[in-house]
């Protein structure tokens, strides 16, 4: 009963605006590693889907160009980086002995959206539950610590508002955490970050197609269907007047859901979680993405990639 009782004055807490991104998703993992999370199955898929729509929420308080130009500038950038993170990930997979589908499933949770990526290809793989839970987890890890720690960074490293947008895009896991960390940056940050990781986000369609004819799997491939309500929010936001009387406040309550977003992802990583995922393919999640982050931090501080 206490355990219910915290977890909903903590879930209302979040969605009153009055804590950041971070703290909810710090008060999300304590919560996790100090009770049986009474709600696990329901919380899983109701963070899946406020994440999208709050998605949606943010594309009205953006405008149509910044967002073309964004996902214009960040398209070559984001080829590399998925090519970079994939050929690393799957060298240090083989390296360190990741058994099964793991090591697959890290490098592409790691190169294009986090676990929306391994949902998808898990199934392709025809993945064991084992497996998927053990990347899942991984990467859920990782991310939760991408979150807390970027923003200090970028400041101390005084990255401008682009420059950290791009990094966080290129450098986190899930959109969730993008979004997070960028919106605790800067409003500019916050378009960059979004866009930049809703284009990489698209690359999960071309990468579940090439695994299946490889494979010869006939598993339906999902489409990430709110990037495009994304952009329409802000294509309505950029050329229809009257949505501006309303459009802000959607921007705003899409900020506070994306901050309840966090909190219920933070509770899925439990006592459990960490001992499951195990040392092997976590050592080869924190590897790359250490591969991932230091390099694209460098490209973007010595200014060969910028937007």
């Amino acid at each position: 009963m206490l355990a219910k009782i915290l977890f909903l004055l903590a879930l209302v807490l979040s969605f009153t605006g009055l804590i950041s991104p971070p703290i909810a998703l710090t008060i999300g993992i304590l919560y996790g590693l100090c009770f049986t999370h009474p709600y696990a199955a329901p919380t899983r898929t109701s963070a899946r889907i406020l994440l999208q729509v709050c998605v949606v929420a943010l594309g009205f308080g953006m405008n149509l160009h910044e967002v073309l130009k964004a996902g214009r500038s960040g398209f070559v950038y984001t080829a590399l980086g998925i090519s970079f993170a994939l050929f690393v990930g799957l060298a240090l997979g083989k390296i360190l002995q990741v058994r099964g589908n793991s090591s697959f499933l890290i490098s592409a949770g790691t190169a294009i959206c986090g676990g929306s990526a391994i949902a998808a290809i898990g199934p392709i793989l025809r993945a064991e539950e084992e497996e998927m839970a053990v990347s899942l987890g991984t990467i859920f890890i990782l991310n939760s610590v991408a979150l807390l720690i970027f923003p200090p960074i970028g400041g101390t490293l005084h990255l401008s508002q682009t420059q950290f947008g791009l990094w966080a895009a290129m450098a986190i896991h899930d959109t969730s955490s993008v979004v997070g960390a960028a919106a605790k940056y800067g409003s500019e940050a916050l378009v960059i970050g979004t866009t930049v990781k809703l284009a990489r986000a698209l690359w999960i369609v071309p990468l579940a197609l090439g695994t299946a004819a490889i494979k010869h799997s006939k598993t339906r491939v999902p489409l990430p269907w709110f990037i495009l309500f994304f952009c329409l929010a802000a294509i309505l936001n950029t050329y229809v007047p009257a949505i501006g009387r309303f459009s802000h406040a959607i921007f705003s309550a899409g900020r506070i859901g994306l901050t309840a977003t966090l909190f219920l992802i933070g509770t899925g990583i439990s006592r459990a979680t960490l001992k499951e995922v195990g040392w092997r393919p976590l050592l080869q999640g924190v590897l790359l993405w250490l591969a991932v982050g230091v390099t694209s931090l460098y490209f973007i501080r010595s200014g060969i990639i910028s937007m």
